[in-house]
């Protein structure tokens, strides 16, 4: 009896932690759509972030915008929230969609950091779906006239660790048309589950579009994607966040400069990486006072890692406004 008490008592360690974003935190009305995360230019569930940026004056955001639209029969950009599953995966009300003509990024915060992600729902946005199924103003009707056309539109995903991206990727084809059996052509048009552990351990997710349809401009196809329910999978210990010690940094937000304070004896080794995860500067960190010069830094959000000589590492956010 001892034993099995004990065995209970282990469960919650045992047992790999994890956390779902599913963007409910977020405050939204029904059928309605966020485009501005407002000053911190990030929206923000369980423990991801994903960067946003909003112009007022025009009305113009990149990045990541948070959706409950359901509208999944209304072809054109003026539907352009929409998922064409028409709502949520799983049964709920909100999801992200993204402009990603170029990369976009989500990033692991908190006690995700550095760890992997179990994966993730993926679907089409309604404005591609329609754009692929009938062709419009700007793209083909995929297949052609005559269905045989080897049209495809692919989402590839990768990892950022430690600044770097790497070549390992994980494709998932949101259509594709390039069987020689026409009957077997697809766009996708419901929440489709994809398992990203084996990317491993990572510091942010990077995802890329491609299609068949190209133009002088580059891409024809809508280049949007919803995503909803991304599963990070959290196991605080000695590599990440138990021992991270109480050091300070300031300002925050900082202009010019910065002013880290690292306690410890030992030296440590500083990176700083902008919301992609790319690495823009890395500097060795001696116990007391360290002034990094910040003056080739565009204003924008930054992550500091931190990273111990035994490997372990931390991470912070830094807001640079000049």
């Amino acid at each position: 009896m001892k034993l099995l008490f004990l065995l209970f008592s282990l469960m919650p360690f045992l047992i790999q932690a994890q956390t779902k974003a599913d963007f409910e935190n977020i405050p939204l009305a029904n059928n309605s759509f966020l485009n501005d995360a407002g000053g911190t230019g990030l929206f923000e569930s369980g423990h991801i972030a994903l960067p946003n940026d909003y112009n007022a004056d025009f009305d113009f955001w990149s990045g990541w915008a948070i959706s409950s639209v359901t509208d999944n029969e209304t072809p054109g950009f003026l539907n352009q929230y929409s998922a064409i599953a028409g709502g949520g995966a799983e049964g709920t009300a909100n999801y992200a969609l993204t402009y990603a003509f170029d990369p976009v990024v989500i990033r692991l915060e908190n006690e995700a950091a550095g760890g992997a992600v179990e994966g993730v729902y993926i679907t089409n946005s309604t404005y591609a779906y329609f754009s692929m199924l009938e062709g419009d103003g700007f793209a083909k009707k995929f297949g052609g006239e005559t269905g045989n056309d080897p049209d495809f539109f692919l989402l590839q995903i990768q990892k950022y660790e430690d600044g770097q991206l790497h070549p390992e990727t994980i494709s998932f084809y949101l259509a594709d048309y390039r069987f020689e059996n026409n009957g077997a052509d697809y766009i996708v048009d419901e929440w489709t589950y994809i398992d990203l552990s084996p990317l491993g351990n990572m510091d942010s997710l990077s995802f890329s579009l491609s299609s068949s349809d190209v133009g002088i401009f580059g891409m024809n196809t809508p280049a949007y994607f919803c995503l909803d329910q991304l599963i990070t999978l959290d196991m605080p210990s000695a590599d990440t966040y138990q021992n991270k010690p109480s050091w300070q940094y300031y300002p925050n937000p900082a202009s010019n400069f910065l002013i880290l304070n690292w306690p410890e004896t030992n030296p440590a080794q500083l990176r700083v990486m902008d919301v992609n995860g790319k690495m823009m500067a890395s500097e060795k960190l001696q116990s007391g006072k360290n002034e990094i010069s910040l003056e080739p830094f565009p204003s924008g959000i930054y992550w500091m890692q931190i990273r111990r000589e035994n490997g372990s590492f931390f991470y912070e956010r830094l807001l640079i406004q000049k």
